[in-house]
């Protein structure tokens, strides 16, 4: 396959598969490039650099859908804030703009964040820009043609463990703002107790670059900045997805999620695999190659 050629939906396929449940994100992207710079752009457009803190970090960039909005809409359109991943110390609102142009393309006004990462930042300062960028999305909602009561939060892998934190935990969440209408959750992690525990089982390296930048070295205190050991909110609509080919610690952690959620808290969520993709190429699609994890997040929300 030459650097001009595309590859075809079956070369991906197979690149995927035979590539196995690895986080390599120039890889991935370098697969993704040229169907990226093909995307369509169609029926959106983007307001970006938008702050919404003090912080360099604490900008988001708005995508809208340009069409006519569905006159049953009578209080606006949804509104989607898409939380980014890069393991609590890389990442970019820029990089998923692919999520920004599809959602927008299919009726919602959608709100893409950078938030402050690590080492410079700890937890809980993602699930904080989280927060803050929702809560900013709740008081522009109406001057964006959005309706403020229609609001989803949806994250993947780090950006999932803030959506978690902030709509789960309910001293994390924004003051004054109602409850999400839905969150959704893409191979987040949500136990660093667990994956400090588990770095044997789960190939994890000592020390974690990831982990203790965000989280810090102070182990005793893991269990206290661990989601699930800290949830206490009133059950909202719930999805909670990861793909078929993510490693085993996004796999195990989103079940502890899942039936921590059910068995002591009182929720019913979703739950989805997305098959045939790895822990990037499930984002990466979106909006280029396929339509698998959209349309099952699309699903989820017209259904909420």
């Amino acid at each position: 396959m030459s650097h001009h050629e595309l590859p075809s939906a079956q070369q991906l396929a197979d690149l995927i598969r035979s590539t196995g449940a690895v986080i390599n994100p120039p890889l991935v992207k370098g697969w993704y490039a040229p169907f990226r710079d093909a995307q369509s752009r169609e029926g959106a457009q983007v307001r970006a650099d938008i702050a919404y803190g003090d912080d360099e970090r604490q900008k988001l960039d708005v995508y809208l859908p340009t069409a006519q909005a569905d006159s049953a809409q009578t209080n606006g359109r949804p509104l989607l804030l898409f939380v980014h991943g890069g393991g609590f110390v890389r990442g970019d609102r820029r990089e998923r703009a692919n999520v920004g142009w599809r959602f927008a393309r299919a009726g919602f006004v959608t709100v893409l964040p950078s938030y402050r990462l690590g080492p410079q930042n700890h937890w809980p300062s993602g699930a904080q820009d989280a927060a803050a960028a929702w809560a900013w999305a709740h008081a522009n909602a109406e001057a964006l043609g959005a309706d403020p009561q229609r609001i989803y939060l949806a994250g993947e892998s780090a950006g999932a463990a803030h959506v978690a934190a902030a709509t789960l935990i309910q001293r994390l969440r924004p003051a004054s703002v109602p409850g999400p209408r839905a969150a959704l959750l893409v191979s987040g992690v949500y136990n660093v107790h667990l994956e400090k525990l588990a770095r044997r089982q789960f190939g994890v390296p000592s020390p974690d670059p990831r982990n203790e930048a965000y989280f810090g070295s102070d182990f005793a205190s893991y269990p206290a900045m661990s989601t699930v050991e800290l949830i206490d909110s009133t059950p909202f609509p719930l999805l909670v997805t990861w793909a078929e080919l993510d490693p085993p610690q996004m796999q195990i952690q989103a079940g502890e999620l899942f039936a921590r959620l059910v068995t002591q808290h009182g929720f019913d969520p979703d739950v989805a695999v997305i098959p045939g993709h790895n822990h990037l190429s499930q984002l990466e699609a979106i909006n280029t190659v396929d339509d698998i994890l959209a349309l099952t997040l699309l699903d989820f929300m017209r259904r909420h």
